[in-house]
């Protein structure tokens, strides 16, 4: 692909702010890297994955307002975590932290834990006790 050639679709849901490199050929023939907004099917692609990530932060929202689940787990699922990754982040293990995703015992830890948490998700501990609607 030419220099020229390379997808500047500026459609995709960044609104042009993220820009990927590309490699093409210049003017003499020479692998050269060119910023690319974007193009098509990449756009798709993304669209689609953000749109299923907001179904399951929806899905997340849902089951802790149904008391099936902590607040903890709607955070995790936001911050596109699972309960491994969290339990790094906290340097526990990550048994705990699925134990931590039940409303029940999520109610009873300490406050020290609780800040912790509120502080992996740069939110206050107020935020993470009580989720939006």
């Amino acid at each position: 692909m030419k220099k020229k050639e390379v997808p500047q679709d500026d459609a995709n849901l960044l609104e042009g702010k993220f820009q990927v490199v590309k490699y093409a050929l210049d003017d003499n023939g020479n692998y050269v890297k060119v910023n690319s907004v974007g193009w098509e099917p990449e756009n798709v692609a993304l669209e689609q994955a953000w749109d299923e990530i907001g179904a399951r932060v929806k899905e997340a929202h849902d089951a802790v307002k149904a008391g099936e689940k902590s607040p903890l787990y709607y955070y995790m699922i936001k911050n596109l975590m699972d309960p491994g990754l969290l339990s790094d982040y906290m340097g526990i293990a990550k048994w705990r932290v699925k134990r931590h995703l039940k409303p029940k015992v999520f109610a009873g830890l300490k406050a020290s834990t609780h800040e912790k948490y509120a502080r992996i998700f740069n939110i206050s501990v107020k935020e993470l006790l009580n989720i939006q609607e």
